[in-house]
């Protein structure tokens, strides 16, 4: 099977273009089916393994897309007509797109089977408030034989609370709402600027759509929506993945696309920490400026520090000086990727307990989801089995740092959500080739 071979023990330098984000794409995508007529989008990260899944699933349905990587990364996308309503098993557990598909097939068919999604496996993302708030909005839903098979005349405008401020949920209630009857209320949505640029796609294709404060949307439901064109913002998660790993190496690197506005909380950490950073038109460097100074942190929701930026984060802080901390309140089970970084020499112990300013929704749980980090410490070469995306990307930046050689396998997982990654870490210096290994 594909490997990576990394010989580790140099600084990262250089200059490296964060791509089109990962988690705004697959989203876009299936809004576009909202409509008979094409949209297309540019800055699209088209070598995606994220964005091939999720267009073979649209293809199965009867959407046409053509990809052109020299034309800055173009992806126009059409659905005239449902060739089927049936998400075909061969999709299931891949990733999470076709529970956001529901909205898009029941208002042009009325109808729509999809098999339950998968994902990497991080902590439970339950479905149920997907699927509660289609039937908020008029929705029949049975699950059978894996499959949620759903059936409506015409989705109606309601009001609905979320529990919890979940990503997936959100976009699937606001990509169901617009095309509803009447007026949709959605309470303690999550706002991740991801978020907003969906929403800003759908207001182009004729959208009435509002963000309102304390976390409320109001949607406005419309008889038809165009075609529309968008820009896909720069990634947030690999640009500070790239920061963490420049500085961790300490390196000195320009993220040429990366944006202060979307990463103000992830700044202001890496200054924190003893890291600098310097915004320049274009884009951001980051570089390693004197010891680091280790910290004691939260995960949160937008605008707090994002859950995927706590995995590079934590490598980081094994070469701060001191102890930190890192308590993950949005999922129960994301530092199951430490145990091979402790393999690796790093000193990280995972606790229960919630290790943060205020108790979280899994404090009652056995999930061990604080972690404390002793540094700062030498890693060594050492053979990774990657679990799943963000954690991969972790792997190759200790990888980078680590004495020696170190052979990664399931790059998979890292290659569907981060485009050209061996390209972007050889361009910076790091000694990788890919390789073929026995299981």
């Amino acid at each position: 099977m594909d490997a990576f071979l990394v010989r580790g023990g140099k600084p990262l330098s250089g200059t490296v273009r964060v791509s089109g984000t990962k988690n705004l794409i697959s989203k876009v995508m299936v809004a576009s089916m909202l409509s008979d007529a094409p949209s297309t989008f540019t800055n699209a990260p088209i070598r995606l393994g994220e964005v091939d899944i999720t267009g073979d699933i649209a293809k199965s349905l009867g959407t046409e897309i053509t990809m052109s990587p020299e034309a800055n990364g173009t992806l126009t996308i059409h659905t005239p007509s449902f060739a089927t309503t049936i998400v075909p098993e061969r999709f299931a557990g891949l990733n999470r797109i076709p529970i956001l598909m529901l909205g898009p097939m029941l208002h042009r068919t009325g109808s729509a089977s999809v098999p339950m999604p998968g994902g990497d496996k991080i902590g439970v993302r339950p479905v149920n408030y997907h699927i509660n708030a289609l039937e908020q909005m008029g929705a029949k839903i049975e699950f059978s034989n894996n499959y949620f098979h759903c059936t409506a005349d015409k989705l109606s405008g309601t009001h609905i609370v979320l529990p919890f401020p979940s990503v997936g949920a959100t976009e699937n209630i606001i990509m169901s709402a617009v095309l509803a009857r009447g007026t949709t209320i959605i309470d303690n949505a999550a706002v991740e600027p991801e978020i907003v640029e969906l929403m800003r796609y759908l207001q182009k294709m004729g959208a009435i759509i509002n963000l309102e404060t304390n976390r409320r949307i109001i949607i406005d439901g419309v008889d038809r929506l165009k075609g529309a064109h968008q820009r896909i913002m720069p990634d947030r998660i690999e640009a500070a993945s790239f920061a963490c790993a420049a500085i961790a190496t300490k390196g000195d690197i320009f993220i040429e696309g990366a944006l202060q506005s979307t990463m103000m909380t992830f700044l202001n950490t890496i200054r924190r920490a003893g890291a600098d950073f310097e915004v320049i038109d274009g884009g951001i460097r980051f570089f390693y400026k004197d010891r680091l100074k280790p910290l004691a942190i939260e995960t949160d929701v937008h605008p707090g520090f994002m859950t995927d930026w706590q995995q590079p984060w934590v490598l980081l802080m094994t070469q701060a000086h001191g102890m930190s901390v890192v308590h993950e309140t949005v999922y129960e089970n994301r530092f199951g990727y430490t145990q091979e970084l402790v393999k690796m020499g790093a000193q990280i112990q995972l606790y229960k307990s919630c290790l943060g300013g205020n108790p979280c929704r899994f404090k009652t749980l056995v999930h061990p989801h604080s972690a404390v980090i002793l540094g700062p410490t030498k890693l060594k070469g050492s053979r990774i089995v990657i679990p799943d995306l963000r954690a991969g990307f972790v792997y190759l930046i200790a990888a980078s740092l680590a004495e020696g050689e170190s052979i990664t396998t399931g790059i998979h997982h890292v290659e569907r959500g981060y485009e050209h990654i061996q390209q972007k870490l050889a361009g910076l210096g790091v000694d990788i080739e890919r390789i073929q290994v026995d299981d």
